[in-house]
């Protein structure tokens, strides 16, 4: 059997079990309302909770950019460091209160780089079952002992660290803030706890709560009043632009530039995008009231769906998870949706469990009321219309 005979049989399968992924033309700027395929529809499947990713003071900070032209050219182990990039370092690490920051040319590189980077052969690390899928791939890569607990355990993590911590070298703890995909927070106070105890670094990826949560949007470690030896950050959600960061210590941050791979052998990020990614900081240090009609707008749905018999098992988040469990079912709930004008995206394994298939369903803060009475009305016409 011929090579592009066996990928079409590949594809066949992918199809046959509701896994075949075709994404949507969206013409025009993200944002509450999209264009596809001529049809304007409301969004309800983006990261950009704040609604700042066509924001017109982050157009202006690209194109207030032109004396540093558009591409960094190379790794900044070769061509050096521009100003943008340190200029939006310093200001990420202001931002965390940390001696230092790092920018990365998206999250996953910043997941995948850093725990390549922090943990090797002879380390450990502890990682919650539900991280996302690159800080798995960094676990996998780095080559250390990965000892998974049980999703949000704290019980179950302090056992593994009692049985395995003893006889390692370096240890690192590593766990979601927000979870992407069933919006739950990890008990962040009582890991933090735990890393101490058992002289173990930790490891947040704050990528869905930075700019949402915290006091300025600094996130759910700093709404709880810790301080994680490393924080991980994505600037194209919340934040409207693109890219990632990683806040620590001089040394950690100085090994990461030394050793993370996906860090190394990647052309740096565009300078424009960093100068965007400073203004955009000042933007969402000022949104408080973006902040508050966000988690306003989600907390409405979340009472209107379950009303109406869905079952979300989020908790006071921006995430709404709607489960559905099989896949193609899934599927043609999100196209029936879409016909009556309301864009929510289906997700199924392996981004989530077998079984577990759901629509999530990302409100933003510039969702007005009669966005969210649409939203509701297109999701009882599926009840009324099983």
């Amino acid at each position: 059997m011929g090579f592009q005979t066996q990928i079409r049989e590949a594809l066949s399968e992918l199809d046959a079990a509701g896994l075949l992924r075709r994404p949507l033309q969206i013409s025009g700027p993200q944002g509450p309302e999209v264009d596809i395929d001529g049809q304007r529809v409301l969004c309800f499947c983006s990261n950009n909770y704040l609604g700042l990713a066509d924001h017109p003071a982050l157009v202006d900070a690209l194109a207030s950019t032109q004396g540093e032209g558009v591409g960094a050219a190379a790794s900044r182990l070769i061509s050096g460091t521009m100003d943008a990039h340190r200029d939006a370092e310093a200001a990420y690490a202001d931002f965390l209160g940390t001696p230092a920051a790092v920018l990365f040319s998206t999250g996953y590189a910043a997941n995948v780089g850093t725990v390549q980077a922090l943990a090797g052969t002879g380390d450990i690390i502890f990682s919650d079952a539900l991280n996302h899928a690159s800080l798995i791939d960094g676990c996998r890569l780095s080559r250390a002992n990965v000892r998974v607990y049980a999703h949000r355990n704290v019980d179950h993590l302090g056992s593994l660290l009692r049985e395995h911590r003893p006889r390692a070298g370096r240890a690192l703890i590593i766990t979601d803030s927000l979870f992407s995909m069933d919006g739950v927070i990890a008990p962040l106070r009582e890991i933090a706890e735990l890393a101490r105890s058992f002289d173990a670094g930790l490891m947040v990826d704050e990528a869905h709560a930075l700019g949402v949560f915290g006091p300025n949007g600094r996130g759910l470690s700093a709404e709880l009043g810790i301080q994680p030896d490393v924080v991980v950050g994505t600037l194209g959600k919340a934040f409207g632009v693109a890219g990632a960061f990683v806040a620590a210590s001089e040394e950690v941050v100085s090994l990461i530039r030394n050793r993370a791979r996906s860090f190394v052998y990647s052309t740096a990020p565009p300078p424009m995008l960093a100068r965007a990614a400073i203004e955009a900081l000042r933007l969402v240090h000022e949104a408080d009231d973006a902040r508050h009609a966000l988690l306003e707008n989600a907390s409405e749905l979340r009472s209107q769906l379950r009303a109406l018999g869905f079952d979300i098992p989020s908790e006071n988040s921006q995430i709404l998870p709607v489960l559905i469990g099989e896949n193609n079912r899934t599927m043609q709930l999100s196209a029936e949706l879409l016909d009556k004008g309301v864009f929510v995206q289906g997700i199924r394994p392996p981004t989530v469990a077998e079984g577990t298939a759901r629509l999530r369903l990302t409100p933003m803060a510039t969702h007005r009321p009669e966005h969210i009475e649409r939203a509701i009305d297109a999701f009882a016409s599926l009840v009324q219309n099983p």
